[in-house]
């Protein structure tokens, strides 16, 4: 089955593709404008995020809090951005199932294993807040969200799709990745006062090599004995990279819908149109309320061009890489340290810039680096939250350093 809708030769750019990502691009920041330049009109129409708190353990606000789980991981932690990335992402499958042009890079790297994958991680969520969503309070906030985003979906993509292995996900990531969060951000972050997103990262991957190695010694876990389904690919690669009939020029517009597709990597979709669900279901969600996405901070657009500068300075920093490789993982520092940065230290265009440039710099090859070094029967995502993990330790410090001078 077709992967990909590179069908022009290398050095080409086909005239369809790139007006598609100029209407992506125009549609975003249309967008943006609009949130920024008329939400004195709009404000208020949506309850925010202090509502939200200050609502449980009503039946609504902890629905609220569920739905926002499954955009938490790009910090946007809002039911509006959360459907937007999930009606994005099934749009994206419906195409690529159905050879769409306009699909864009093949959603879960063109495994076709998308409605697996996001099944496990869905079901990990819901028995992660059934488990653990006794620990959120008005004033105390928990990664209720980090199954969502980790070992479900990474085991889906390792050992394939059927209930057995989709369903067995969900419950480890349930059993062992939210607690061991819990553990990393509760005993470790908040005394030592660490940006919470250490302990987040660091708990998934903990958690995750442990059930890998469970899944060594007890196969039953599974279809079969994990080396069987792992793929060809390098470890730092996703355990399934999409096929493609013919190279991409990796030019202008590839780059920019490179950039986009970004925005879902960390769920497993990277794809431009489930990024595109995400970000315009966070604008408006800002624009009906600016106290609503990204815990209330109001730093919405602000993140959103943070995020965006430091995938483009890892596009275009590791082109090469992306070239030999046909992935890389740019999209780190843009769910770990770029975002927080801005929750540390501000919305300023000095936090904005070093937080972006430090981070595509250094998280990246990090990230690349310990993946290759995992064992072929665990998946390469550990590597890339260890490198959020060790990148943001390394950097906020730095920038907050910097910014004292």
């Amino acid at each position: 089955m077709q992967t990909t809708t590179e069908k022009n030769r290398p050095g080409q750019r086909s005239p369809v593709d790139m007006a598609v990502m100029l209407l992506l691009i125009s549609t975003i920041v249309v967008a943006i404008w609009l949130s920024s330049t008329y939400r004195p009109l709009w404000a208020a129409h949506w309850p925010g995020y202090g509502d939200l708190l200050s609502g449980l353990p009503e039946p609504g606000a902890w629905l609220r809090w569920v739905l926002g789980d499954i955009s938490e991981v790009a910090f946007y932690k809002h039911e509006f951005a959360s459907i937007g990335l999930l009606a994005g992402a099934y749009l994206a499958y419906w195409a690529n199932r159905t050879g769409k042009f306009w699909q864009g890079f093949a959603i879960s790297y063109g495994s076709g294993l998308w409605p697996w994958l996001v099944t496990s991680s869905l079901l990990g969520l819901l028995l992660s807040n059934l488990l653990w969503g006794w620990t959120v309070t008005a004033n105390s906030w928990q990664p209720t969200f980090a199954a969502f985003v980790s070992l479900p979906a990474a085991m889906v993509l390792m050992f394939g799709g059927g209930w057995k292995v989709t369903v067995n996900g969900a419950i480890l990531g349930a059993v062992l990745v939210t607690p061991m969060c819990l553990l990393m951000v509760n005993y470790l972050c908040n005394p030592l006062d660490l940006p919470a997103v250490i302990g987040n990262v660091s708990g998934m991957a903990v958690a995750s090599v442990l059930a890998f190695l469970l899944c060594r010694y007890v196969p039953s876990l599974v279809k079969a004995p994990a080396a069987e389904f792992h793929s060809e690919a390098t470890p730092a690669e996703p355990a399934a990279v999409p096929q493609i009939s013919k190279a991409p020029d990796y030019g202008v517009v590839w780059t920019l819908r490179r950039i986009l597709a970004d925005f879902s990597e960390a769920p497993f979709f990277g794809n431009e149109w489930a990024s595109l669900g995400l970000i315009l279901g966070a604008v408006l969600a800002f624009t009906l309320n600016p106290l609503g996405p990204v815990y209330g901070s109001q730093l919405l657009p602000q993140l959103i061009g943070a995020q965006a500068l430091t995938s483009a300075i890892g596009v275009l920093v590791w082109r090469r890489h992306w070239m030999t490789h046909g992935w890389y993982p740019t999209y780190v520092p843009l769910v770990s340290v770029v975002p927080a940065a801005l929750l540390t230290y501000g919305g300023s265009w000095q936090v904005i810039v070093m937080s972006a440039l430090l981070g595509a710099l250094i998280a990246p090859p990090l990230a690349w680096a310990i993946a290759k070094r995992l064992p072929a029967d665990m998946h390469g995502f550990i590597g890339n939250v260890l490198s959020m993990a060790i990148s943001t330790l390394l950097i906020i410090p730095f920038i907050g350093f910097l910014i004292a001078q």
